[in-house]
């Protein structure tokens, strides 16, 4: 998580000594303010409840966990998305580099309390709020022999320590953009973070370009792990045989992670068409009163999930009401469509991706680099009106060559991507060789 802060005009006329102090200062006072204000929201807001509720008495519940005569690595992750990112890295850690422990931290209430009980991680916590005792710490408590940082994990009292204890850390996934602090003109404090990490990975050239232009040179362009990560998923997916029932004879569209907007467009499409394939949605809520407004948009016979059984196979639709088996589910897809386009933005295409299957999404997707490049390549498509997503359909259903080819263009996409792992891991072990040898 980036946490950036208004810089007064002012700050160019200050030394670049004067202007670091300042920003370090502020930087400081703003970790406090958002830490109290988590507490106060906490009394309304579950999420922000969780998030100081986690925290509490964390030296005891990390020092519990922590055997000092083991060998940590320490690696931290914002939230769910970040942390599927980071998954292949800590397994291979645990295949290549046995000697060593993980320890696993998030940010968000949304990462840590779905994947609090990860069997390939030691320890698991929330990452204390960064001020300078905490982080001080934490790190003490922990001792790490490496860190790594996932994407967008900038904290600034933290790696300032590990610098001073000559911890190496890394960044994998990394992605940057010109509009970042690191790149403005008062960015000077933000582009100190990333001159006291050891080594970054980077998904893309823009990101390695942007790097390179501020002085920063240990860089290496790997790609985004997801791609390992969701081919890792593919090659080891058990089947959901309510899924193959329901599917029958039958191709079938999974629309993965949906929000209202995307299921509007949805269920018009289907209550005009629904002969023309089985349908499937897995909404991102699945609050019961989530999946009963879903259930109003539909003329047609649906089922739930968690009520299935061997007469409900003549449903049209089935919706999934639990969390965890989406990313097996795309394997019994013909098309998918991901949820989140018309909001923030798009959830993982490539976990549908990978499976070979066309990959629908709302227009909100320009952030999103994997997004892009499907478009480009003809593995994807995007609408943002009902008629836009009649199109797309009406071409891939009545045009078998096009449907190939969208699909064989998905498939390739994820496989020549793949290989972000392996380079990381080969970077980390040869720093783990020259701390042995020093």
């Amino acid at each position: 998580m980036y946490l950036y802060t208004i810089v007064p005009l002012y700050l160019y006329l200050i030394p670049l000594q004067t202007q670091n102090l300042i920003m370090r200062i502020l930087y400081n006072f703003v970790i406090l303010v958002l830490a109290s204000l988590a507490r106060i929201l906490s009394v309304f807001n579950h999420k922000a409840r969780l998030w100081v509720e986690g925290r509490k008495n964390w030296p005891e519940l990390v020092k519990q966990k922590i055997n000092s005569s083991e060998k940590y690595i320490w690696m931290h992750c914002a939230s769910l998305g970040e942390f599927e990112q980071g998954r292949p890295v800590i397994e291979e850690i645990k295949t290549v580099m046995p000697q060593y422990r993980i320890v696993l931290t998030f940010f968000s209430p949304s990462g840590y309390e779905i994947r609090k009980n990860y069997p390939g991680a030691d320890c698991i916590c929330y990452l204390p709020a960064d001020t300078p005792s905490n982080a001080l710490k934490f790190i003490d408590i922990i001792n790490p022999s490496f860190v790594i940082f996932v994407k967008y994990e900038f904290w600034n009292n933290y790696i300032s320590i590990l610098y001073e204890k000559k911890t190496p850390i890394f960044l994998i996934s990394g992605i940057f953009r010109p509009e970042q602090h690191f790149f403005k003109w008062y960015g000077s404090f933000f582009r100190k973070m990333l001159k006291k990490l050891d080594h970054i990975f980077v998904q893309d050239k823009e990101s390695l370009t942007l790097l390179h232009d501020i002085g920063i040179t240990e860089v290496t362009l790997t790609g985004d792990t997801r791609f390992d990560r969701v081919m890792q998923i593919a090659s080891t997916a058990g089947e959901i045989p309510q899924l193959e029932k329901f599917r029958g004879n039958e191709k079938l569209f999974l629309a993965g992670s949906s929000w209202a907007p995307d299921e509007e467009i949805l269920a018009k499409y289907i209550n005009m068409h629904s002969e023309r394939m089985k349908w499937v949605f897995a909404p991102h809520e699945i609050e019961k009163s989530n999946i009963e407004r879903l259930e109003r948009l539909l003329t047609v016979s649906f089922v739930r999930y968690s009520q299935f059984a061997d007469t409900s196979a003549g449903a049209r639709v089935l919706i999934i009401d639990n969390i965890g088996m989406l990313s097996m589910a795309y394997r019994y897809a013909y098309i998918a469509a991901i949820g989140g386009g018309f909001g923030k933005g798009i959830h993982n295409i490539l976990e549908a991706a990978c499976w070979g299957i066309p990959v629908l999404f709302g227009p909100n997707h320009k952030k999103f680099r994997e997004a892009i490049d499907m478009k480009n390549v003809g593995g994807a498509k995007s609408f943002s009106t009902y008629k836009e997503f009649r199109d797309i359909m009406d071409e891939l259903l009545i045009d078998k060559l096009s449907y190939s080819k969208s699909a064989e263009a998905a498939r390739s996409y994820v496989k020549e991507n793949t290989g972000a792992t392996e380079t990381i891991i080969q970077k980390i072990k040869v720093k783990d060789i020259n701390n042995s040898c020093s």
